[in-house]
């Protein structure tokens, strides 16, 4: 059975096995982290549209804070990894 439809192709890939739960190597795991720590904590909401709300204004927070997104997810491992 052929990866992707091309048997030659999965001769050059290498699998990396990793831990079960390694939230350290997935940047969106920081991001979320920071957003909680910074805006999403010890707050209670009414109902369903104001959860929703507080999260938009998290996040419209966290993108105007200039370069936060990337010193959140630019881990040097990820810059050694090529596409």
């Amino acid at each position: 059975m052929a990866w992707c439809g091309c048997a030659a192709g999965a001769a050059s890939i290498t699998l990396v096995p990793l831990p079960p739960y390694s939230p350290e190597l997935n940047p969106v795991e920081w991001v979320w982290e920071y957003m909680k720590e910074r805006f999403l904590s010890l707050r209670l909401h009414n109902d369903y549209d104001a959860i929703a709300d507080t999260a938009c204004k998290a996040w419209n927070r966290l993108r105007a804070e200039t370069g936060r997104i990337a010193s959140l997810c630019s881990h040097p491992w990820i810059m050694q990894v090529k596409p």
